[in-house]
């Protein structure tokens, strides 16, 4: 190889290195979003649907913990989020035992850490029957909604 030959080989890819560098700086890697987002499947407990806020909050006053959204002009109040089915029917049990009326009304989540630290309160809700524990642990489940879903959004 002739030295004719080798300088404007060498001086082609310095130019490509530099636009292909300067080109890959160009995106903000904060400003990137997945293009595929899996939502995971879980059944929120509803409690009720109410027509002000003012009337949600007095018919709920009794209620530990509890999670709403409004939709419509509409308050929809949650009371409990499970993943397996298998835990529905002790979980309406507990509420039953209340007097509360509970509606199953399935929802995508797309939080992988809620999902995770929702998988693992269905295990232990399979694992106990004392109500007690049931109640606990719905609360702890709405309480970590909040902070890993609803205030992420915020």
């Amino acid at each position: 190889m002739n030295l004719k030959s080798i300088i404007p080989a060498i001086l082609c890819i310095l130019v490509g290195f530099f636009m292909s560098n300067f080109m890959f700086n160009q995106y903000e890697k904060e400003t990137t979003s997945k293009v595929s987002n899996e939502k995971n499947t879980v059944y929120f407990l509803q409690i009720g649907v109410y027509s002000s806020l003012e009337s949600m909050k007095e018919n709920l006053s009794n209620v530990e913990t509890y999670i709403y959204e409004e939709i419509d002009n509409l308050f929809y109040a949650y009371v409990g989020i499970i993943k397996d089915t298998s835990n529905l029917e002790k979980v309406e049990e507990y509420f039953k035992d209340l007097e509360y009326v509970i509606y199953k009304k399935e929802k995508k989540v797309s939080s992988e850490s809620f999902v995770e630290v929702l998988n693992q309160y269905d295990l232990m809700l399979k694992e106990t029957t004392d109500t007690k524990t049931i109640g606990i642990i719905m609360n702890q489940v709405i309480s970590k909604y909040e902070e890993l879903v609803l205030n992420d959004q915020n």
